[in-house]
């Protein structure tokens, strides 16, 4: 029975440790009900229904944009297919650059070593 009461204060000391941080590591304007230190109050007066207080009702589940974060990827991303044609527009210069340089080293007349 005394390893049970160990293993669960462990838990508790645990969660609560957690939601410690968790508060303290929120944005303002996420945190709902009662301000950030009336939360960190009840989280270290109530360990275990503190902590469980704070992810139900007081942490604002959404992100501070307002909505949820959306993953776009990258070939629906206006600003990734922007670089993509960008660096095609580059890399063709740089091959035109490169093969009239080419022709000025291959033309005898342009070139009078001898």
């Amino acid at each position: 029975m005394p390893r049970v009461l160990i293993v669960v204060a462990v838990v508790v000391v645990a969660f609560s440790v957690f939601t410690l941080i968790d508060l303290l590591m929120t944005d303002r304007s996420r945190v709902r009900a009662l301000n950030k230190p009336l939360w960190a109050l009840i989280v270290v007066l109530l360990p275990a229904i503190g902590g469980i207080l704070w992810l139900w009702l007081g942490k604002d589940r959404r992100t501070s944009s307002g909505g949820s974060r959306r993953t776009v990827a990258p070939d629906d991303d206006p600003s990734f297919l922007q670089n993509i044609a960008r660096d095609r527009e580059q890399e063709e210069r740089i091959r035109r650059l490169e093969q009239e340089l080419a022709d000025l080293d291959d033309d005898p007349n342009k070139n009078p070593k001898d």
